[in-house]
């Protein structure tokens, strides 16, 4: 997003994520209060690696089947 926003101020910023975390939205949140966020899933939070908890896994595994 600060890339984006970097290029000029655009009129209109939208996020769009398959699964998110409260910890995450909040950082969007107040970093780019004007944003519209859309989620399909809100997890309940981020293990001490970062990775949103339960979430999907690891998505790489996944696509490639190991």
């Amino acid at each position: 997003l600060e890339e984006v926003t970097a290029m000029g101020d655009p009129e209109r910023l939208v996020v769009l994520s398959a699964v998110s975390a409260p910890p995450g939205l909040v950082r969007v949140g107040e970093a780019f209060p004007a944003a519209d966020v859309l989620t399909v899933s809100i997890d309940e939070r981020l293990d001490d690696d970062g990775y949103i908890v339960p979430g999907v896994g690891d998505a790489g595994d996944r696509a490639f089947g190991t």
